[in-house]
C-alpha cells in the first residue's frame, strides 16, 4: 500500500463490492500499521452500518402504512 488515499479508496470499495485478495491483503497490512487509518475504517465501517439500518427502517416503515 502506497498511500492512505489508496487505503481510504479500499476501505470505501470493500463497503460495496468484494475486494480482490490482493486488494484485501494490501489493506489490512496497511491498517495494521497506520492507526489513522484503522480509526478511519472502522468509522466508515460505523457509519455505513447505521445508514443501511435506517434505510431499512425507513423502507419498514413505508411498508406498514400500506
Amino acid at each position: 500500500m502506497k498511500s492512505c488515499i489508496q487505503a481510504t479508496y479500499l476501505m470505501s470499495k470493500q463497503l460495496d463490492t468484494q475486494l480482490t485478495l490482493l486488494e484485501k491483503m494490501s489493506l489490512r497490512m496497511h491498517l495494521f500499521m497506520c492507526g489513522n487509518c484503522n480509526l478511519c475504517n472502522d468509522q466508515l465501517t460505523t457509519m455505513h452500518d447505521l445508514c443501511s439500518q435506517r434505510i431499512t427502517d425507513i423502507h419498514l416503515k413505508g411498508r406498514d402504512k400500506e
